[in-house]
C-alpha cells in the first residue's frame, strides 16, 4: 500500500516521502496513529503544496537567521535544570528547549534543524553549540545552572 508519511517514522521514512508499506503495517500502525496518509492523488497534490509552502517559510527563516547570527555569536544563553553534586543533569538539554532558551532570552527565532547538536547537553557550566544557517556559522555560548 503507497502512503504519504505525515511524521518522520524510523526505519520507514522521513515527513512528506511516499512509501511502498505492508498493507497492515498500514492500516493497523502508521494510519491509525497519524504518521501516514492513503497516496490518493488528491493527497498527493495536498502533502506537494505543503511541501513547497513549508520549503518556502524554511528557506524564509534561513535568511533571516543569517542576518541575526551576528547578535547570536555575542549573545550568552542561560538555561537551568535539575542536577546532582557533581553537575549531572537529571534530564539533558535538547534542541527545543535551546530553541525555546534563544526565543525568550535573544528574541530570535531559530529552526531545530539549524543548530549542530549530535546530543543533549548533561552537564552544568558553559558549553558552545554551532548555529548553521544560510551557509554562515555562530558560535552560541549557552551557559547551563543546577537548580536545587
Amino acid at each position: 500500500m503507497k502512503i504519504i508519511l505525515l511524521k518522520d517514522i524510523a526505519k520507514v521514512g522521513k515527513r512528506h516521502e511516499i512509501k511502498n508499506i505492508a498493507d497492515g503495517h498500514a492500516q493497523n500502525f502508521i494510519i491509525p496513529r497519524g504518521l501516514g496518509i492513503p497516496a490518493t492523488d488528491a493527497n498527493v497534490k495536498k502533502i506537494e503544496m505543503m511541501k513547497n509552502s513549508s520549503d518556502a517559510d524554511r528557506s524564509v527563516q534561513e535568511t533571516l537567521l543569517a542576518k541575526n547570527l551576528e547578535t547570536l555569536q555575542n549573545t550568552t544563553i542561560s538555561i537551568s535544570g535539575k542536577a546532582n553534586e557533581k553537575g549531572h543533569l537529571f534530564a539533558g538539554v535538547h534542541k527545543d528547549e535551546i530553541v525555546e532558551a534563544v526565543q525568550k532570552q535573544a528574541n530570535i527565532t531559530i529552526h531545530p534543524d539549524f543548530l549542530m547538536l549530535d546530543k543533549p547537553l548533561k552537564e552544568t557550566g558553559n558549553h558552545i553549540v554551532i548555529v548553521q544557517a544560510g551557509g554562515k556559522k555562530a558560535n552560541l555560548k549557552i551557559s547551563i545552572e543546577a537548580v536545587k
